[in-house]
């Protein structure tokens, strides 16, 4: 397996997608349903090579990630050979960048003496995806880049 599996949550919310997936492998809801009960390792199989689908898929698509903490800021553009990385570190002990309140204050504050920027690229070390997949298993969320672009504007 390439990615992870699945959670239970993830499998039902997709469970449509999940039907055509088997669909289109010759596989209907009965013999689905006797394929989990008869043949257990097969059934984890299918499982295994749809999650990695979702994931692909999901990853493919990626173009930003960030991670938040109360006093780091990691704000990723995941391009398609190298990955850009805004790094953002506060010593106001007062304000938690994991807020809503606290991203308005960076905002307002880019240039305030508590705020440490650091700006960096690289090219991915391996695969793309798995390299993004790592990131989000560390605890990034993949964001829409308002942060990202507001900010790389804002310090050129």
């Amino acid at each position: 397996m390439k990615y992870s599996l699945l959670t239970k949550e993830q499998f039902e919310a997709l469970h449509d997608k999940f039907a055509v997936f088997l669909a289109s492998q010759q596989i209907d809801a009965n013999e689905w349903e006797t394929i989990k009960s008869k043949q257990p390792e097969v059934a984890e199989q299918e499982l295994e090579v749809f999650s990695d689908f979702v994931w692909e898929t999901i990853l493919t698509k990626v173009a930003y990630l960030e991670h938040y903490s109360k006093q780091h800021l990691n704000l990723f553009y995941c391009g398609d050979n190298e990955i850009k990385r805004i790094y953002i570190k506060i010593s106001n002990p007062d304000t938690d960048l994991s807020s809503s309140e606290g991203l308005d204050w960076l905002q307002k504050n880019l240039n305030n003496e508590a705020v440490e920027l650091f700006k960096g690229a690289k090219k991915y070390s391996k695969e793309r995806n798995l390299e993004l997949f790592e990131l989000i298993e560390k605890g990034s969320e993949i964001s829409e880049g308002k942060l990202y672009k507001f900010i790389s504007q804002s310090i050129g």
